[in-house]
């Protein structure tokens, strides 16, 4: 059995990657989609090994692009998302996430950039910090393993309140650090989803288009 699965209630230790995936079970999370990278893989890795035990759906993409527009297309219909990718990863992903700043979401969306200050496994750093800047998403960042699972859970309320994507922007440290984690209740995720067509709100136009 998955260590996020362990127990339905409780304490026990958990990777910062692992806290983030039982948090998204808990908030009753519908559909995780990731392209692999360290420090982010374990998130969606923990999430498709309980997938059919919890009844979620999970992919894993052929890139990070394809993998935000899966999650978005769940949100869309009203479903609680989760897209997971390394730093830079969302430059991949960039054209849609800069979108979703316009459109918001329906179902709660979280994209979850796993930055990796000093390079342990990357060509390159960057603070991913500044994309919410530029996409008008909020940022947040938790400093503990217990702290990101919670803060999971409120970031898909936050979400559905105000119709945004949340990012959560994480790094190596705290990816790959164990810690205690207080368990709460799973909450079962919703059998389906209905999507509306709503072409002002989800189809981007430039401007002299629509005067």
């Amino acid at each position: 059995m998955s260590d996020i699965l362990a127990k339905e209630a409780g304490k026990i230790l958990l990777l910062g990657n692992q806290a983030i995936a039982r948090g998204a079970l808990e908030a009753g999370v519908k559909v995780a989609t990731a392209y692999p990278g360290t420090p982010s893989t374990e998130i969606v890795e923990a999430l498709a090994e309980v997938a059919k035990e919890v009844g979620i759906y999970v992919e894993w993409s052929v890139n990070e692009k394809v993998a935000l527009e899966v999650a978005l297309g769940a949100s869309m219909s009203g479903l609680r998302a989760l897209t997971a990718m390394k730093h830079v990863g969302l430059n991949v992903a960039s054209d849609t996430f800069m979108s979703l700043g316009y459109t918001g979401v329906e179902g709660g969306l979280i994209v979850v950039s796993a930055d990796d200050p000093g390079c342990h496994s990357s060509q390159s750093e960057q603070d991913n910090r500044i994309y919410g800047v530029h996409a008008y998403i909020p940022v947040y960042e938790p400093s503990s393993p217990q702290e990101a699972k919670d803060l999971i859970k409120y970031l898909y309320w936050l979400s559905e309140q105000h119709k945004t994507a949340m990012l959560l922007r994480v790094t190596t440290r705290l990816s790959h650090t164990r810690g205690e984690v207080t368990l709460d209740k799973l909450k079962p995720p919703p059998i389906g989803g209905e999507f509306r067509r709503e072409p002002p709100k989800w189809v981007l136009l430039p401007l002299r288009y629509l005067s």
